[in-house]
């Protein structure tokens, strides 16, 4: 009746070591080519990175009963995880070379619930506005059917690498 799942990532220094490098479009490029290594929360929660452009960045993930809560549906921390994670690299991929960002706040509305039955869920990320010093961005989590499962908004602070 048990049920388990190995996980192996690389070194996240490599993909940590190259934001700031470069600009934040062509890192998140480099890593959607795979030349660039998953960050371990991915790698743990299956989550990965579909799309990728100035301003825009898509995740997918295709719940699993590992992402489950007691109640029998997928737990709200992975929904806010790739909340966040869409978020966070939507404002990535408009930073210059030699600047980087934290989240300062994510602001979440859970509207639908999400089981294996949902099949792939997709986080779509997009900057509303990028300043000298934040930058807000909203996610919405979409079911195949491009059903609204839930929203965020975030803001993040930017900082000289």
């Amino acid at each position: 009746m048990g049920r388990s799942r190995t996980v192996s990532w690389e070194d996240p220094s490599i993909l940590n070591a190259a934001v700031g490098r470069g600009s934040g479009l062509g890192v998140m490029r480099e890593w959607l080519a795979g030349r660039l290594p998953d960050p371990p929360i991915s790698v743990t929660l299956g989550m990965t990175l579909e799309e990728v452009d100035e301003g825009r960045v898509v995740f997918a993930l295709v719940p699993g009963e590992e992402h489950y809560n007691p109640i029998g549906s997928v737990h709200g921390g992975v929904y806010a995880t790739m909340l966040d994670s869409a978020a966070g690299c939507a404002v990535l991929s408009v930073l210059p070379e030699g600047m980087r960002y934290t989240s300062l706040d994510l602001n979440v509305k859970f509207l639908r619930p999400v089981t294996v039955d949902t099949g792939k869920v997709r986080a779509v990320g997009t900057v509303l506005k990028s300043g000298r010093r934040t930058a807000l961005a909203q996610v919405e989590l979409v079911d195949a059917a491009d059903r609204l499962l839930a929203h965020a908004t975030s803001s993040c602070m930017l900082f000289p690498a």
